[in-house]
């Protein structure tokens, strides 16, 4: 007996130096459940129990990863609470546009339909008529102007074969005009008493009806409902240059109304705009959504009234 349990005294050490050696090489087998939380062979793991340990593990892995989709993915200027304020707001603006122009569309339908036939009667010519305009400048600067002189410039070519000043959309109006009414004379501001300008079509522009199938375009994200309003891109190139602050209309999404639609009218010459550039600017510095709706509301005295309209 004296030499058999010096025996088992000897191996005990080697077997835990085996057992040790298994979990450095990773060879060791997987252990229930119930013994990782304390019980004996012969006790059952409650469902409470199995809950609680399913609960602590989804609720570690959960953490785990929107610690690290923070980490990695959210952009670092949305941590800032400016940026976040601003990213909700404009979130709430689009949610708005949505249901705006949805609206729109379904209960001006048997307007628009009247309003087509009539333009189709009234001269020759489309109902519909449509221009490319410019919509919000998404890039804030050209990176190009900033790159360090001892790097090579490994990039393709510009991907804008044309700095048109923002992203280039096409929007759709009733025609209010002849047909062909700039063959002539190429693109110009509309004037007051312009001989362009159909029976019907004054009409329109009074009233803004003309201007119902941009609800389309506010749908698609192109416009919103209340902002500056879109230029051709010929027209944008030219006040760039010749109006102070003129760019920064574009750093918000044109809208079918706007404080310097309602308080302006359309543009007749550089002083209007000049005068319109300081509304729309007031508005992009002091945007709420209170302000939007003060706006739309005018909006609607607008239309009745006939203010502005050329």
């Amino acid at each position: 007996m004296g030499v058999e349990s010096n025996r088992m005294s000897v191996s005990e050490p080697s077997a835990i130096a085996a057992n040790s050696a298994a979990v450095d090489y990773g060879v060791v087998e997987s252990f229930a459940v119930g013994e990782s939380l304390g019980l004996s062979g012969g006790e059952s793991l409650s469902w409470s129990k199995r809950f609680n340990f399913f609960l602590g593990e989804t609720t570690g892995i959960l953490f785990i990863a929107l610690s690290a989709l923070y980490i990695f993915v959210m952009p670092a200027a949305l941590a800032k609470p400016g940026e976040i304020r601003m990213a909700g707001r404009r979130f709430i603006k689009r949610v708005l546009d949505i249901l705006g122009a949805a609206v729109g569309l379904v209960l001006s339908a048997p307007i628009m339909l009247l309003v087509g036939l009539a333009v189709k009667l009234d001269s020759p010519g489309p109902m519909l008529y449509s221009q490319v305009r410019v919509g919000v400048n998404r890039r804030k600067g050209n990176r190009r102007y900033c790159q360090q002189t001892n790097v090579a410039d490994r990039r393709g070519r510009e991907r804008r074969r044309e700095d048109q000043r923002g992203k280039p959309f096409r929007i759709y109006k009733f025609r209010t005009m002849v047909q062909n009414a700039e063959k002539k004379t190429g693109p110009v501001w509309a004037t007051q008493n312009d001989p362009r300008i159909t029976r019907l079509g004054r009409f329109l522009r009074k009233t803004r009806l003309d201007e119902l199938p941009q609800f389309w375009s506010i749908l698609v994200g192109d416009m919103s409902l209340v902002g500056p309003r879109p230029e051709r891109p010929m027209f944008v190139r030219e006040l760039c240059e010749q109006v102070e602050d003129y760019h920064r209309r574009l750093e918000v999404k044109p809208g079918l109304t706007g404080l310097a639609q309602i308080e302006n009218g359309y543009d007749s010459s550089i002083a209007s705009v000049n005068r319109k550039v300081k509304f729309d600017l007031d508005y992009i510095r002091g945007w709420t959504l209170w302000s939007d709706i003060r706006i739309l509301l005018k909006t609607v005295i607008v239309v009745f009234t006939g203010k502005g309209a050329c």
